[in-house]
């Protein structure tokens, strides 16, 4: 089998992240991968895989952009000559191009909805959804079905995994050695990687912060990442007075990496298909807290594996980082609880093997 993957970039961020798990496990199983894209900067890491990568310029967030149309027969004579089984999109803007190129080429299209659509009329119109979809959180899947009207027998619920041999909780010597490195300090450390966008919730997190620095001067506070609300989130910090105290770093090309200088782990969304970077922070064993949105209580049981919070609350926020820090043994049972759920939860394994049972039964259904 042969499947062609189509997203806009392959930047650092969760649907790369998803593609990367995904390309590695339909390999390791004998499945031909590719993909299309606008290009990025984890590009290498696909090649390394044995991806086979094809650029095309198509970033945009534009579903009439000339450009995702210009580039269809090429992609149709690309289609053809490797013999591509199924065109798995990724992006709206990608679901509209395996639409297009299903048509043309008479190849299956199936879509991931990774998160929540605003409903605009043209995604009612216009769905392109594919013969089916994948939906990676049960509440993405009520999203597909109430807001869009999809079939349930048109959703397949495949859960995003995670490769659980990247992860694992580190020794307190490394901790420590990470932290000197980074000019952390000896105090209890937070932080969050994601990117630097509203629906994250990083003004929430800086907001809760100056309570948490009044209550305990020396948490420091790690913000990994990049994005369009960088200066905005820097003002913030400067007039909170916080300087010393929050500190940013560049994109986190690989979390595994920066996860063990956390004490806990933090996501303040305001909205979350699913949440990768939770159960990546808690394949470390790094306690979490988070919002009580999206798909993320799907991952988490508060006060059992992380802690929930009401979205658009810093004082909540707050007062759960406090609590959370002062009571260590605490900490190190929701570390433990938070790895094993996990580890019987989200492997990629179980994603990848659900993800090619459904390759397979859309095959069927399509010659069929």
């Amino acid at each position: 089998m042969n499947v062609l993957f189509l997203t806009t970039h392959l930047n650092t961020g969760g649907i790369t992240s998803y593609l990367l798990t995904l390309s590695k496990g339909m390999i390791e199983r004998g499945v031909g991968v590719h993909i299309a894209s606008g290009g990025g900067d984890l590009a290498a890491d696909f090649s390394a895989l044995d991806v086979r990568l094809l650029n095309l310029n198509i970033r945009t967030k534009s579903e009439l952009d000339p450009r995702i149309y210009v580039v269809l027969p090429s992609l149709k004579r690309y289609v053809q000559q490797h013999a591509i089984d199924i065109i798995h999109t990724q992006t709206r803007i990608t679901h509209v191009m395996g639409a297009c190129l299903s048509r043309m080429t008479g190849r299956p299209h199936v879509s991931t909805c990774h998160g929540f659509y605003k409903i605009r009329l043209s995604r009612r119109i216009f769905p392109c959804w594919g013969n089916a979809v994948i939906a990676i959180s049960a509440a993405v899947q009520k999203h597909l079905r109430d807001d869009f009207n999809v079939p349930d027998d048109r959703i397949a619920l495949v859960p995003s995994g995670i490769d659980l041999r990247v992860y694992a909780p580190a020794a307190e010597d490394l901790k420590r050695q990470m932290r000197r490195k980074y000019n952390l300090g000896s105090g209890p450390v937070v932080g969050i990687i994601a990117r630097l966008a509203d629906v994250k919730g990083h003004d929430i997190l800086i907001e809760a912060m100056r309570t948490v620095h009044a209550r305990m001067p020396d948490v420091k506070l790690v913000i990994a990442g990049e994005g369009k609300m960088e200066s905005r989130l820097k003002s913030l910090v400067r007039i909170s007075g916080l300087e010393q105290n929050i500190l940013f770093y560049p994109v986190a090309h690989k979390p595994a990496g920066i996860l063990p200088m956390f004490d806990i782990f933090i996501l303040p969304s305001r909205e979350e298909g699913l949440g990768l970077s939770i159960m990546e922070a808690q394949a470390a064993g790094v306690p979490v807290v988070a919002s009580r949105v999206g798909g993320i209580p799907g991952l988490i049981e508060d006060g059992k594996t992380g802690f929930l919070v009401q979205p658009e609350n810093p004082g909540a926020l707050a007062q759960t980082i406090i609590a959370a820090l002062h009571d260590k043994n605490c900490l190190a049972r929701i570390a433990r609880a938070g790895r094993e759920f996990v580890r019987g939860n989200c492997s990629a394994d179980t994603m990848v093997e659900k993800t090619l049972t459904f390759y397979k039964s859309i095959n069927r259904e399509t010659r069929s």
